[in-house]
């Protein structure tokens, strides 16, 4: 009896297919790739995941040789890529890349998550372009719900925080942007300046940062490709 899952062939392709495949596998390990290693921040990557699956897809990675799983001394758990899981990274990022040069952007717009894009914002911030100290940037989506409309990122000395309420620190800019234009800015589809000149973001706070926001930010890693499909 074949084995449930697999496709039955010694195709290289298909058996790595068998373990890459599977709804959300690619994307927990480009979490992985991306540096995240505690449970709960490839949650924050992956939102509309459900906990149970997670654990599901990393044991099964587990499995295939592709994650190691490292008990710590607090009773956690970090989760690393083996050298096998490393290996994956031109194929994950060649994905993306692929997906950038030709797939329509305005079909990757309708997939807007504020908590899956401010996460993504958070570990692409380029820290050597801000203060050393304390640094509170607000941004606001007012079309969003009120659970979901205001974001601040918070770093000092090198460190960043994310946080959906107000962490009470006094702000040093505040940005109000439709999730639309924030998501397109991030990606590369359009910048800071063409989002501010037609009225679709606005900036509010310390005149230097707000000049050099389109710096600071960071964008995708696939944000410079260009792209054959507009």
């Amino acid at each position: 009896m074949e084995e449930r899952g697999s496709y039955g062939q010694f195709c290289p392709v298909s058996m790595a297919s068998e373990i890459l495949c599977s709804r959300w596998t690619t994307l927990v390990v480009r979490e992985l790739l991306c540096g995240s290693t505690r449970f709960n921040d490839l949650r924050r990557g992956l939102p509309k995941m459900s906990p149970a699956l997670l654990s599901k897809r990393l044991k099964e990675l587990q499995a295939a040789g592709v994650v190691v799983a490292l008990p710590r001394a607090t009773g956690t758990v970090e989760y690393r890529l083996s050298e096998a899981g490393e290996e994956l990274r031109p194929l994950i990022m060649g994905l993306g890349t692929w997906a950038q040069r030709w797939m329509e952007s305005r079909i990757t717009l309708k997939n807007l998550d504020p908590s899956l894009l401010m996460w993504d914002m958070r570990r692409s911030l380029n820290l050597k372009l801000l203060p050393a100290r304390r640094c509170t940037i607000q941004f606001l989506y007012s079309e969003l719900p009120p659970s979901q409309k205001s974001w601040w990122l918070v770093t000092e000395r090198g460190t960043v925080d994310l946080c959906n309420f107000d962490p009470g620190h006094e702000l040093d800019l505040l940005v109000m942007s439709s999730l639309r234009s924030m998501t397109a800015i991030w990606m590369g589809l359009t910048t800071i300046k063409q989002e501010a000149d037609s009225g679709q973001l606005t900036i509010e706070g310390d005149p230097g940062l707000a000049r050099s926001m389109q710096q600071w930010l960071g964008l995708s890693p696939f944000a410079s490709l260009p792209r054959r499909v507009q």
